[in-house]
């Protein structure tokens, strides 16, 4: 077991980069990556970092050169002979060679492309253009660098024995939270926490005390990387990301209403059983069940990321058995700001009801709350998205109003589109 507080000590970036290998991201990403390969190659796409919690003042925070030195350092990466051969011929979801042989040969010759980088007003300007099957793996690695340099940037000036403390505290406050999920029954759970970790070394240290404490109940971590290096399931599915450019690219308003459908449809094609997943809040959960076609009925599950996931799930379930589809036999995703005592409530309230899993993120891998001066080093709100595609703005609704984004006119015009009519603001935790 690593001395994370020792290695944060001795802390050398060349030994312990935030990054340090390609698929030290999101397994969704790659399914996601290879699925706009092969039917969106040239589409191309702009991402850019976006702070919610703008108290945090991250240009004040962080150094420019350190995080230019990351950010170049990913630059340098490419596939390991080891990560090649994981990839190709691992079983992801019950499948052998998930990733396709065309997709595999570009990706093992691939480096990220170039990034844009300014400070003003305190923030940092980060953005990412280009083909979207290349700017898209930016995504995950830029949020983590962000992250971490923060992290570092409040630990600098701790000694060795407060920095074993902290990390003693922080291990502890896990395992209590892992102590509490043992006490529920068929629980299903994993890691959906790369995004906003502390660091990479307390992501795979929270993973390791998820085997140990949970055993089988801990079903996989979205981290590639870590789901090679621990002999884990790799999780993940698809995301905002999709149904987001798929829609603005579209030419009309009908073209809109049916984007979100067609990016479903393209992902029938490719996948099968726990992979045909729907995450239906892009344009509102309610407009999107409504309007979708019967085959998505026959999927396997849902995934609740906005809004109050109870709601969500009576939703879906109401939508499931009004298709003439049994709901005890679906899959219920959770994945939305989640902690120990909200996993019990949802668990209890739909066991027996759906089948419920749980994507636990930045509150697995980032719960530093309380102890460090002034909170220093509580998670906060921040993304890293697809603005624009083909030159057009994307828009994202939300179940949750304080999730919006795109410009205010489109947003407007989406909401007719989708029918989206009164929405309930909630806080956006993380």
């Amino acid at each position: 077991m690593v001395d994370i507080a020792t290695r944060v000590w001795n802390h050398k970036w060349k030994i312990d980069p935030i990054v340090r290998s390609l698929i030290d991201n999101d397994f969704y990403k790659l399914l996601m990556c290879q699925s706009i390969f092969r039917n969106r190659p040239d589409a191309h796409v702009t991402f850019s970092l976006i702070n919610r919690s703008s108290n945090i003042r991250l240009a004040e925070l962080i150094d420019e050169g350190e995080l230019r030195e990351q950010l170049d350092h990913i630059q340098s990466l490419s596939l390991s002979r080891g990560e090649s051969t994981f990839l190709r011929g691992n079983t992801f979801y019950g499948k052998r060679q998930m990733f396709r042989p065309d997709f595999m040969e570009w990706f093992e010759n691939m480096r990220l492309p170039d990034y844009h980088l300014e400070k003003r007003d305190g923030q940092f300007e980060l953005t990412f253009e280009g083909k979207w099957h290349e700017v898209m793996l930016w995504e995950i690695p830029a949020l983590a660098v962000l992250m971490e340099l923060r992290g570092r940037a409040v630990l600098h000036d701790m000694r060795k024995f407060e920095l074993q403390v902290l990390y003693a505290r922080a291990m502890t406050k896990l395992w209590e939270k892992i102590d509490h999920l043992r006490t529920l029954p068929d629980l299903r759970i994993a890691d959906f926490g790369t995004r906003r970790r502390h660091s990479y070394l307390w992501q795979d240290w929270c993973v390791q005390a998820m085997v140990e404490g949970l055993g089988n109940n801990f079903v996989g971590t979205s981290n590639c990387h870590i789901a090679m290096k621990r002999d884990l399931e790799a999780i993940g599915t698809n995301a905002h990301e999709l149904p987001m450019v798929f829609s603005a690219l579209a030419e009309n308003d009908t073209a809109l209403r049916q984007a979100p459908y067609k990016v479903l449809a393209d992902w029938h094609d490719e996948h099968e059983g726990n992979l045909r997943i729907i995450l239906p809040d892009t344009y509102g959960t309610e407009g999107f069940l409504k309007g979708a076609p019967d085959w998505l009925a026959g999927w396997t599950g849902i995934r609740i990321d906005s809004g109050d996931p109870a709601t969500g799930a009576e939703t879906a379930i109401r939508w499931w058995k009004a298709r003439g589809e049994d709901p005890t036999k679906k899959l219920v995703i959770f994945s939305d700001g989640l902690d120990t005592a909200k996993i019990a409530e949802l668990h209890m309230q739909f066991a027996g009801r759906v089948r419920v899993s749980f994507g636990w993120g930045t509150l697995l891998t980032n719960d530093f709350r309380g102890l460090t001066q002034d909170d220093g080093l509580a998670p906060f709100s921040m993304v890293c998205k697809a603005i624009k595609a083909n030159g057009k703005p994307t828009v994202k609704l939300s179940d949750n109003p304080n999730k919006a984004m795109g410009p205010a006119s489109e947003i407007e015009r989406y909401k007719r589109v989708f029918g989206v009519g009164q929405q309930e603001e909630m806080d956006v935790i993380v």
